[in-house]
């Protein structure tokens, strides 16, 4: 079985490249294509509170038998922010996932009208230390968001969870990210099923490849050094997706790639988004 190459993030833990995320999977839904993930070969799932299908996840990992193998992020709901809530949302979330230790928790978005974000971030630390989160990060976070975090607190997210496709590469953040150690994790990052993968040009690529558009570009994030979790609940999908460690793409198609960059985000900007 192939396995996904790792990176290692700045509190030295390591985090497999390539993942399944199930974002808008049904909870009746997520625990197969879960399994039948982990069976391909994927060691990393990534859910959410705001999924609600933390209890899925928890089921297909309770069954699988590699629990212990399986690197497994969650993610904070906007409305648990602030320390009470959120080690009272920490505790259902590890009960819905049946763990003992998570591996990576995350603040979902910034919110940064209700202004909770680092009393919220100085709670993940404490549970880092106290051992019940191996690592901890943000996702949606700006650039300002991330300093002002890094001002207050100087504890560095091992990981920012943000949109980032072709179309939206966010080149900017990234930057900032490597600057000051973060992972760049990728959401979104086959577009959303808005067109992207109709590019002519990843058609072209991927016929050069005998592989698809989608491949491309999930190859295209690999050698950005990005993390990618493509969601999928489809099996010969699932299996594709992760079918992308047999090939490369040359300095040219990777640029050709990156300039089909139009600045358009298909989600909300996190510095204006409020929601519960």
């Amino acid at each position: 079985m192939i396995a996904a190459p790792t990176l290692t993030m700045n509190d030295g833990h390591q985090i497999p490249q390539l993942g399944l995320g199930v974002f808008q999977v049904d909870p009746i839904e997520t625990a197969e294509p879960v399994r039948i993930a982990l069976d391909v070969g994927y060691r990393l799932i990534d859910t959410a509170q705001g999924y609600r299908n933390e209890e899925a996840v928890g089921e297909a990992l309770a069954s699988s038998g590699i629990a212990n193998d399986v690197f497994v992020t969650t993610k904070l709901r906007n409305g648990e922010q602030g320390r009470d809530k959120t080690l009272a949302a920490f505790d259902a979330s590890m009960r819905r996932l049946r763990l003992e230790v998570l591996d990576l928790f995350l603040i979902h978005w910034p919110l940064p009208k209700r202004d909770l974000y680092v009393e919220t971030w100085k709670t993940f630390d404490e549970l880092r230390h106290e051992g019940r989160i191996r690592s901890i990060g943000v996702s949606n976070f700006a650039v300002e968001h991330l300093q002002r975090l890094v001002d207050e607190t100087a504890v560095v997210p091992a990981v920012n969870q943000i949109e980032l496709h072709p179309r939206f590469p966010q080149e900017e953040l990234r930057a900032f990210h490597a600057q000051h150690g973060v992972l760049t994790e990728a959401w979104a990052p086959l577009g959303q099923g808005r067109g992207l993968l109709a590019e002519p040009l990843l058609t072209e690529i991927g016929r050069s490849k005998n592989k698809s558009p989608a491949q491309v570009v999930l190859r295209w994030h690999l050698q950005l050094g990005n993390v990618v979790i493509p969601k999928s609940v489809t099996p010969s999908r699932i299996r594709e997706n992760f079918d992308v460690f047999d090939f490369s793409l040359d300095d040219a198609e990777m640029h050709q790639i990156s300039g089909l960059a139009t600045g358009d985000r298909l989600g909300p900007d996190p510095r204006t988004f409020d929601a519960s």
